[in-house]
């Protein structure tokens, strides 16, 4: 069973803590991850392209010449695709593309990636963030203490509001809850950070 040093606020160390072997001990899947991370990134997409058809091009009602007799090939309006200011033909049209993968690839990809994360020794479990007020000074000085000065994913549990606001205005640090741990997010940064009460939570959902 994988273990990792539990930290406190002020960067002491509380002993070590045992992690959930179904979720951090399992051999990762690296095409499962490689899959995961395809379909977040697609599902980002806004779709909102869009090119004006024949239809949605202005003007070009009127036939520019008779049907015959004028030696010309035919024309129904000046707004074919043919024409200089005409519609596009088979261009892109808003659409959607989030998919989703099956719910246990899903969760195969999210054990590997915290699995990966424990081996290259990037994932550190601190028993409790508490702030009395946000305060963006000492959460610094939290990342001094723990000695973490990379892109970090900070872990907390729902209602550890001070913490949160302490934490998100550093740019190489972002903040999310324990109901949303993603694939992507685990990958993206250097360092994963969770609170004792954040991991009891991940552990639950994945185990």
């Amino acid at each position: 069973m994988p273990k990792v040093t539990l930290f406190k606020q002020d960067g002491s160390t509380a002993g070590e803590i045992e992690l959930n072997e179904a979720v951090f001990g399992i051999e990762p899947n690296e095409g499962v991850m490689f899959d995961a991370v395809i379909m977040q990134r697609a599902s980002l997409r806004q779709g909102t392209h869009a090119v004006k058809n024949r239809s949605a091009v202005r003007g070009g009602g009127r036939k520019p010449w008779r049907q015959k007799g004028t030696g010309r090939a035919r024309q129904g309006s000046i707004r074919s695709p043919q024409w200089v200011g005409g519609g596009t033909v088979f261009g892109p049209t808003p659409r959607s593309y989030s998919y989703k993968l099956p719910r246990k690839v899903r969760r195969l990809a999210l054990q590997s990636v915290l699995s990966q994360k424990v081996l290259d020794g990037k994932l550190i479990v601190v028993d409790s963030l508490q702030f009395d007020a946000p305060k963006t000074k000492e959460f610094k000085q939290f990342l001094n203490n723990i000695n973490v000065d990379s892109k970090t994913l900070l872990v907390l549990e729902g209602e550890n509001t001070n913490a949160f606001y302490s934490a998100r205005n550093i740019n190489t640090v972002k903040v999310i809850d324990d109901n949303n741990v993603n694939v992507l997010d685990v990958m993206n940064y250097d360092t994963v950070i969770l609170t004792q009460a954040a991991l009891s939570t991940v552990e639950e959902a994945l185990a």
